[in-house]
């Protein structure tokens, strides 16, 4: 059954990219391409890092031990939506050029912590494989707990994104509130017990 899950999986996860694929293909991005494509890749490198999170939860909730194997794919799409977004501002929106890359990354907070939420996912996405995983140990466990800086960092990079209309955002940051508190509240109660 497992062995069928994850292919599915990974076909599901790439859905939007083809999705978003098609529209470009097809000149369908409305009137602002590089501003739709940064912000739908930029939504879904959230989504699935909700989802990466959404796992140690169900797993220990609902006892589906199977689905702790997919958190690592899940993860890894998070990295490539997140790259995606990355690298379609630096292209289509600044050109690549360096400089104004830079500037940016200096002069406008919420870009500079979209940044360090990217970083941080770099980092994680490199120590994934099998074999880093055997070389850091114990210590695997601790780096991989950035992700929740992580998240939090992109929760931030969304609030000042949207400056207005904030829903989107108080959505996305009360589903990781639910997440990390379940983390926090499942520390203490073993703590305590």
């Amino acid at each position: 059954m497992v062995r069928l899950i994850k292919p599915v999986v990974f076909l599901l996860a790439l859905i939007p990219f083809v999705y978003l694929l098609l529209k470009v293909l097809q000149n369908d991005l409305g009137p602002d391409p590089a501003q739709t494509l940064s912000i739908e890749t930029g939504e879904w490198s959230l989504r699935f890092l909700l989802l990466t999170l959404t796992i140690t939860p169900l797993r220990q909730m609902l006892g589906l031990i199977e689905i702790a194997r997919l958190r690592r794919m899940i993860g890894l799409f998070t990295f490539f939506y997140a790259t995606i977004h990355l690298l379609s501002w630096m292209a289509f929106i600044l050109g690549f050029r360096w400089f104004a890359i830079a500037e940016e990354l200096v002069e406008r907070p919420y870009i500079t912590v979209g940044f360090l939420a990217y970083v941080i996912l770099v980092l994680l996405g490199v120590t994934s494989t099998n074999t880093m995983i055997r070389k850091l140990g114990k210590n695997w466990k601790r780096l991989h707990k950035l992700i929740y800086l992580a998240s939090l960092l992109v929760i931030i990079h969304l609030l000042w994104i949207l400056r207005t209309d904030m829903t989107e955002a108080v959505i996305y940051g009360a589903l990781l509130a639910i997440l990390l508190g379940y983390r926090a509240l499942r520390k203490l109660k073993s703590k305590f017990a």
